[in-house]
C-alpha cells in the first residue's frame, strides 16, 4: 500500500491473490487496518492544502510522464491484468489502451475547467463562474478492469486539483499496485495519491471518514446502493455504478457476420464479466432462426485456454466461486424450460485448477426466468424471441437495470426509435459493447447508477469539481 510518500507493509491480515488460468497463488495483498487507512486519508487532506494551488496547466504536465510510462509499460500490465484477472491478452491489451485514453484526456484539464463569464448582467456589474477542487477524492474498483476503471478516476480528479486514494478489488491489487509505481515515478507531491486495500471494513471506513469529500465506486447493485446511502448519510459527493443486464435486439435485417461476431465479443469477451456485457439477446421475428445457428457454430468454435496463451479465445472466470455461481444459473435456465443451445459447462478446457467454464447459450427463454433478469457476471447468453421491435423495447425496458442496449439492424427508422425509447444510459447501433470513449460519459440508469454524475468526460470533471459564481461591481 501507499501512503504519502512511501510504499508500506500492512500490519493487517493478508490474503492471497490467485492466478484464475492456473490457480497458483500470486502474491499476498494486505487488508489494511483503520489506523492505517486513516493516515492515508490525512496524508492526501494534508497533500490537497498545496496541490489545489498548483496551476492547472501543471498539474496536467505532470500527466505527460505518466502516459509515456503506461505506454512503455503497457505490455507489462496487460501481461498482469491476464495472470490476476483471467481475461484474454486481447481484451488486457485493449484494457490498458482505454486506460491510457482516460490519462490523455485528464492531460486536457486546462481546457475543460474553463468556466464561463459575462460583462453587464447589470449595469457596470460582470459574472463569472469556475470550477473548484473539492478535497480527498475515493476510489473503489472492482476486480473486471483492474488498469482500467481506476484510472476512470484519479488522473481527472487529481488533474482537477483534488488529492486521491484508491482502494482496488482484493482479487485483482496488482495491476492496480504497479500502476501507482508508476505513478509515483512522475513527481507528484507526497499524498496526491495514496493506495489501500481491503474488504467491506475499508470501503465503510473510506466512505464514512469526515475528510472524504467524493466517493466513486463501480460493483455490484446491492453494494453501490449501500455506498450511496453511506455517502449521503456523511454529506459525501457520489458516483456508485452498480450491474446491469444488457439487452441486443437482433431485427431480422441485422442477421450477418458482424453481428454474429459483435455478439459473441459482447457476451463471452471477459468470461462475461463487465457491466457492459451483452447477455440478452432477443431475436425479432424469423431472426431467432437464422441467429442461432450461427451463434452455437461460433461457440464450438471459441477456444478456452490460459489468458496468457495468444490462441486463447476466452479465459477463466475470476474465482471457482464465481464459476459456482454460474453453473447455478445454467441450472436454473434449465430448470424454467429454455432450450440449452450450448453448454459451457461440458466445454474443452485446461486440465488442472483452473476456473474455466464456456460460453453458454439458451434459446427460447422466458423473460421472466432468472437468467433473463438478473446479472448473472458470466459467459451466458439468453435468447428471447418477440414479433416486432415496439415488443422488444418493451420488454428490455421492463428490467430493473438501465446500463447498456444495442440494437442490430439497416433500418434507420429502427435505430432512431430504439435509441430514443430504450431507457439506458448507453446505447448502441450495430456495435455490441456501448463504451463511449474518455471523453463521453460512462453510467447507466435505474439500479444500474446511484449518484450524482457519471464517470468520464465533461461528466468526469464535474463530478470532482464545485462551481462557484463570481459576481463583481467596479
Amino acid at each position: 500500500m501507499r501512503i504519502g510518500d512511501s510504499w508500506l507493509q500492512s500490519a493487517g491480515e493478508y490474503v492471497k491473490v490467485t492466478n484464475p488460468s492456473s490457480g497458483d497463488a500470486l502474491a499476498r495483498v494486505p487488508l489494511s487496518t483503520r489506523d492505517e487507512i486513516d493516515r492515508a486519508i490525512a496524508a492526501a487532506h494534508k497533500a490537497f492544502r498545496s496541490w489545489r494551488d498548483v496551476p492547472v496547466v501543471e498539474r496536467a504536465r505532470q500527466l505527460f510522464p505518466f502516459t509515456q510510462l503506461l505506454e512503455k509499460n503497457r505490455e507489462e500490465l496487460a501481461r498482469l491484468v491476464c495472470e490476476e484477472n483471467g481475461k484474454t491478452l486481447a481484451d488486457a491489451r485493449a484494457e490498458v489502451r482505454r486506460g491510457i485514453e482516460m490519462v490523455e484526456f485528464a492531460c486536457g484539464m486546462p481546457s475543460l475547467l474553463m468556466g464561463d463569464s459575462l460583462e453587464n448582467i447589470a449595469r457596470d456589474i460582470d459574472s463569472q463562474t469556475i470550477r473548484q477542487p473539492l478535497g480527498v477524492c475515493v476510489g473503489i474498483t472492482p476486480f473486471n478492469f483492474p488498469a482500467m476503471v481506476p484510472l476512470w478516476m484519479y488522473p481527472i480528479a487529481i488533474a482537477a486539483g483534488n488529492t486521491f486514494v484508491l482502494k482496488p478489488s482484493q482479487l485483482t491489487p496488482l495491476t492496480a499496485v504497479r500502476i501507482g509505481e508508476l505513478f509515483a515515478e512522475c513527481g507528484f507531491p507526497d499524498g496526491v495519491f495514496n493506495l489501500v486495500h481491503g474488504e467491506r471494513e475499508a470501503v465503510e471506513a473510506l466512505v464514512c471518514h469526515p475528510d472524504t469529500r467524493a466517493i466513486s465506486f463501480v460493483g455490484s447493485s446491492a453494494v453501490a446502493k449501500s455506498v450511496q446511502a453511506m455517502a449521503i448519510a456523511h454529506r459525501k459527493r457520489v458516483q456508485a455504478l452498480g450491474g446491469a443486464k444488457n439487452f441486443l435486439v437482433v431485427m431480422p435485417d441485422g442477421v450477418n457476420e458482424s453481428t454474429v461476431s459483435g455478439i459473441m465479443s459482447s457476451a463471452f469477451g471477459g468470461a462475461g464479466e463487465r457491466c457492459l456485457a451483452g447477455s440478452v439477446v432477443i431475436a425479432v421475428g424469423e431472426a431467432g432462426e437464422r441467429l442461432v445457428p450461427l451463434l452455437d457454430t461460433a461457440c464450438k468454435r471459441m477456444t478456452l485456454g490460459s489468458a496468457t496463451d495468444e490462441k486463447t479465445g476466452m479465459g477463466p472466470v475470476i474465482s471457482a466461486q464465481a464459476k459456482a455461481r454460474i453453473e447455478r444459473y445454467i441450472d436454473e435456465g434449465i430448470k424454467s424450460g429454455a432450450k440449452l443451445v450450448h453448454d459451457g459447462r461440458a466445454a474443452d478446457a485446461p486440465k488442472g485448477e483452473g476456473t474455466f467454464l464456456g460460453p453458454t447459450v439458451f434459446d427460447h427463454v422466458d423473460p421472466k426466468a432468472s437468467i433473463a433478469r438478473e446479472e448473472i457476471f458470466g459467459p451466458v447468453l439468453s435468447i428471447v424471441r418477440a414479433p416486432d421491435l415496439d415488443s422488444s423495447i418493451e420488454l428490455a425496458n421492463a428490467s430493473e437495470y438501465g446500463n447498456a442496449a444495442s440494437i442490430f439492424t439497416q433500418s434507420g427508422g429502427a435505430a432512431r426509435k430504439f435509441s430514443s425509447r430504450i431507457e439506458t444510459g448507453m446505447v448502441g447501433v450495430n456495435i455490441g459493447v456501448a463504451a463511449p470513449m474518455a471523453f463521453f460519459p460512462f453510467g447507466g440508469v435505474k439500479e444500474s447508477m446511484y449518484g450524482d454524475a457519471r464517470v468520464h468526460g465533461k461528466d468526469g470533471v464535474m463530478f470532482y469539481t464545485q462551481q462557484k459564481v463570481t459576481i463583481s461591481r467596479w
